[in-house]
């Protein structure tokens, strides 16, 4: 393999695929980096078996080629010794030499023939504007289960209903729906994308703007732009039908501007419990909304805020941070709340946008 190529375009490459490397004991091959001379273009490869990526950068490619090196190797070099000039790849004897004006570095290269394929997937396709579906997936995803004891709800459930693109994530505690418009397109009955995957596709393609296509199977999904392909395994199983747990009728509703809510719940914060739990109280008649915890070591706070509410009395019990994390999906300025009893979940969405939905569990504490 011999080839020549700008700096900074490999570089970038290089950032994005080192992420997606993999450390595995038993397949040591999976913490490098494939680099494909061939075809006027140099691929940089990676995979951890679950995601794998490719991207393609531009190259005078003199002699075609195949090597693989160490990711954290190649990242650590080309973050820290070049400067925007033209860079020389060549294998030679085992190992890669990369030479620019200043620098001559040797690299040892590892077995490429135990490198995994990244598999091209086959199966439905359709094409959306990479804003909208990093948009659906940071709408939802940190309500995803962390832990992999139950596979289907440590995911992103993507489906489509009608002329939207809907993005589900639920951890049994909370719950996240975001809904995209977009033209009709292939339908999807349920796609499960791992929880650990979907925060490599929006670092991938966080600052793409343009078109991203997407083909999916029962096993895989690919996104792919103009020099990016990245694949994902999915999750076989069934998410829960959510949508019975979503209450269709509410004795109380309050609306309030968001900044307040997040002051009072960052106050609440201060004094809350090991269990995060803050309590709420709302009294329509006395037009009460209140805010409250209390901490045996620290203190104890009371907050009063000015809502619209209608509705029964009540009070409940509720994990502060789950509330905090939906703010980040909320673009209007106020909040809408409804709840339909103490023991049912609240639900929370942006007023004058019903693309966004948010369950809380109340604390039965």
């Amino acid at each position: 393999m011999k080839l020549e190529c700008q700096i900074e375009k490999i570089k970038n490459g290089i950032s994005q695929v080192e992420k997606i490397t993999g450390k595995n004991l038993t397949l040591p091959i999976l913490s490098s980096i494939l680099l494909i001379a061939s075809s006027g273009s140099l691929k940089l490869r990676a995979t951890n078996l679950s995601l794998g990526i490719e991207i393609e950068v531009p190259a005078k490619i003199e002699e075609e080629g195949i090597v693989a090196v160490s990711g954290s190797v190649l990242s650590g070099v080309f973050s820290n010794v070049f400067q925007n000039e033209n860079v020389s790849l060549e294998s030679v004897g085992g190992n890669l030499l990369i030479k620019t004006k200043k620098s001559q570095i040797k690299l040892k290269c590892q077995p490429h023939d135990d490198f995994p394929t990244i598999p091209k997937v086959i199966g439905s396709v359709f094409e959306i504007e990479s804003k909208k579906i990093i948009d659906g997936i940071k709408s939802v995803y940190y309500s995803s289960s962390p832990s992999d004891i139950k596979p289907e709800i440590s995911s992103v459930f993507v489906y489509t209903d009608e002329n939207n693109l809907v993005f589900v994530s639920t951890d049994s505690f909370r719950l996240a729906e975001k809904k995209i418009k977009v033209k009709k397109s292939e339908e999807i009955l349920g796609i499960l994308i791992p929880f650990k995957n979907v925060s490599e596709i929006v670092r991938v393609f966080g600052e793409f703007t343009g078109i991203i296509k997407i083909c999916f199977n029962k096993n895989q999904i690919s996104f792919s732009s103009d020099n990016v392909y990245l694949t994902s395994r999915v999750i076989d199983g069934i998410f829960p039908d959510y949508r019975q747990i979503i209450p269709q009728n509410s004795l109380t509703n309050a609306v309030l501007l968001k900044q307040d809510l997040l002051n009072a719940l960052k106050l609440s914060n201060i004094f809350s419990d090991k269990f995060n739990q803050v309590n709420l109280a709302i009294n329509p008649k006395e037009k009460i909304f209140e805010l409250s915890s209390a901490n045996s070591d620290i203190g104890e706070n009371k907050t009063y805020l000015d809502a619209a509410i209608t509705g029964e009395n009540i009070e409940l019990g509720f994990n502060y941070k789950y509330f905090l994390d939906c703010f980040q999906s909320i673009n209007t300025d106020s909040i809408s709340i409804k709840l339909a009893g103490a023991s049912r979940p609240i639900v929370i969405s942006p007023v004058s946008d019903s693309s966004f939905t948010y369950l809380i569990m109340p604390m039965n504490r």
